[in-house]
């Protein structure tokens, strides 16, 4: 299986049984291919419960990006002069006026003018939603080469503590041990096994993580040696304090929230007269003009196969309404609404 395939499947799995191995129930959103600008995870679980999901819900269902998030979580309960009520960002003022402003138009703040000042006020406090951060990396095909060039971006994970847990999800092999507890992986990285059953695709711990220390300084490992007799560089690297930690947290996680695992319609042509969405775990893609599945580099208005929909499929009435792409489209968008 390709790894677009088994990322989704890996998606869904989380989606229904997060966490693997453990006694509470948390809610867990996930999302694919987010991190930071060093270091992007395959998939992403952020825990959480219904009740911080209801405080939440009032910010709207779109991210709060980083400036959003410097208002809605400095708006005072009264009214006070935008430069006095927020703490002093770092950078020009004017992109916090600006904020302040799609803030007011998101709905989650108030603002006034009183003369030439703008000052604000929250309608709700932004609350403390996300219990826990977690990074999945994929690889259904984990060979010796695979493993050399995970091991370092693991290390880079467990270094940087950003998440509270790492995994390495890979393909079940049903040997006595499998290969992937052989291969040279951090210590602190959990290993999922995973296989497709009676019920579906599900994963199976056969090495349980290390919690990361997300709440001290991370090292972010800039560069290292390449090895060998004759290189005898030094690595090079940097702390990470814990705040610029905290604020990256909460920023994936608004990102998480916004698209969940299911938005690759986005990047693929739904609207290809041979798509198709089979399996109602996912649903996961398949090219009827290809019969498999495809990923979505390959999934392009570049694809030889490529046909756009007939317009007449687009005039019809429900349950098109816009043709198949339009309707493949909401299907998604209300399966992710669903589980906010």
């Amino acid at each position: 299986m390709k790894e677009f395939g088994f990322e989704l499947r890996v998606c869904a799995w989380a989606e229904r049984r997060w966490p693997p191995d453990r006694d509470d129930d948390p809610v867990a959103l996930v999302a694919r291919q987010l991190g930071t600008r060093r270091r992007r995870w395959d998939t992403v679980v952020v825990e959480t419960t219904r009740e911080a999901l209801d405080r939440r819900a009032p910010f709207g269902e779109e991210r709060l990006d980083s400036d959003l998030l410097h208002v809605a979580r400095n708006a005072p309960g009264s009214w006070t002069y935008y430069r006095d009520a927020l703490p002093d960002p770092g950078y020009p003022w004017r992109y916090v006026r600006e904020a302040v402003h799609r803030a007011a138009d998101r709905g989650f703040v108030e603002t006034r003018k009183r003369g030439n000042r703008i000052e604000l006020r929250r309608r709700y406090r932004y609350p403390d939603w996300v219990d826990r951060l977690v990074a999945i990396e994929n690889k259904p095909d984990l060979d010796a080469a695979a493993a050399r060039a995970l091991s370092a971006q693991l290390e880079f994970d467990v270094a940087l503590g950003l998440a509270d847990e790492a995994w390495l999800a890979t393909e079940a092999t049903g040997a006595d041990v499998e290969p992937a507890l052989l291969e040279e992986i951090p210590v602190e990285v959990g290993i999922l096994a995973v296989s497709e059953g009676s019920d579906g695709w599900g994963a199976e711990p056969v090495w349980n993580p290390r919690s990361l220390a997300v709440e001290a300084p991370g090292t972010r490992i800039l560069d290292r040696p390449d090895g060998g007799e004759a290189d005898a560089s030094a690595a090079r690297f940097e702390y990470a304090d814990p705040e610029w930690k905290r604020d990256k947290r909460l920023e994936i996680a608004e990102r998480a929230y916004e698209r969940g695992w299911r938005a690759y319609a986005g990047t693929m042509r739904p609207d290809c007269r041979h798509f198709r969405v089979q399996e109602p775990a996912g649903p996961f893609p398949r090219c009827a003009a290809k019969e498999r599945e495809q990923t979505a580099a390959e999934c392009s208005a570049d694809c030889a196969a490529f046909e756009p929909e007939p317009p007449t499929w687009r005039r019809k009435g429900w349950p098109l309404d816009g043709g198949p792409g339009k309707a493949t489209k909401r299907l998604l968008r209300r399966m992710r609404e669903r589980r906010r």
